[in-house]
């Protein structure tokens, strides 16, 4: 199908709770195949698909060469207490900030088939998990910043080329 352009902050989708999948259709199955190849582009570890603009509870991950993606996703476990780890966003690009991520997460959803999906890790795949299914409940990461550094990243936000 695409590359998608990524939505950045400020625009209303990353904002919105996402809507449930009730029909798998072919307009699904290509939403689902632009988030892959959004998501294969180099740097990427996951894309939500309010980030692409699509109001809908779907993401892709691009996980130490695992590419793979989930409709429906809820996160239904965490483990460990939430530690600052640095993270970034492809919608808030070039800032950098530690925000509280679990050790381990793990997401139950679906796939195209209607067959459930569980992914689950620690590192980089529980970041990621917690990350996406955030931008589908409508919360970009700077809300899990400090507010020190919270205050810190909104202006590099203002004061950055592309907002």
């Amino acid at each position: 199908m695409a590359v998608r352009e990524i939505r950045l902050y400020g625009d209303p989708v990353l904002t919105t709770p996402c809507a449930e999948i009730t029909d798998i259709d072919d307009g699904i199955r290509a939403l689902v195949q632009d988030l892959l190849d959004t998501v294969k582009l180099p740097g990427r570890a996951g894309v939500a698909a309010p980030q692409i603009g699509v109001s809908l509870r779907a993401f892709s991950y691009n996980i130490d060469g695992d590419i793979g993606y989930v409709l429906n996703p809820r996160i239904v476990e965490l483990r460990g207490e939430p530690q600052p780890t640095g993270e970034g966003c492809l919608s808030v690009p070039g800032l950098w900030h530690d925000a509280l991520r679990s050790e381990y997460a793990r997401v139950e959803g679906i796939d195209l088939d209607g067959n459930r999906v569980v992914l689950e890790g620690t590192g980089l795949m529980a970041q990621a998990l917690q990350h996406e299914t955030d931008h589908l409940d409508g919360m970009v990461y700077l809300r899990r910043l400090s507010p020190e550094n919270r205050k810190i990243a909104m202006k590099q936000v203002r004061e950055s080329n592309w907002f």
